[in-house]
């Protein structure tokens, strides 16, 4: 699966109607951008059940804004319309499998369940 062009207007349904949603913020100026996208897209050929999102911040201003981004790429990892991961940089290709395992692997519920006991 290639990657999905993300913007205002899917932006929200695609992270509520997808099990795990991965979303790379980038711009075409930004060296670590181009560094990152094929390494990104070859993740998202490997990783079929998982969509993996793009959002140009220099056409998406509001969109990367309300996302707090201040610094390019971000990669953003959603599971089951739960943020559970952002950090700004270009990961290796090892890293980046690393992030998938992982979110893959996340009892979501139960990090829900922390997350509300640690507010408290």
């Amino acid at each position: 699966m290639a990657t999905t062009t993300l913007g205002q207007d899917n932006f929200e349904a695609t992270i509520k109607d997808n099990e795990i949603v991965l979303v790379d913020f980038w711009a075409s100026w930004c060296g670590p951008c181009r560094m990152f996208a094929p390494i990104y897209e070859k993740a998202s050929e490997v990783n079929s059940d998982i969509v993996f999102g793009s959002v140009d911040t220099e056409a998406e201003r509001s969109l990367a804004a309300a996302a707090g981004i201040s610094s390019i790429p971000t990669l953003m990892a959603f599971k089951d319309g739960s943020l559970v991961f952002a950090q700004p940089g270009a990961l290796p290709a090892p890293a980046l499998d690393e992030l998938i395992a992982a979110v893959r692997a996340l009892d979501i519920e139960a990090a829900r369940k922390e997350a509300a006991a640690a507010q408290q």
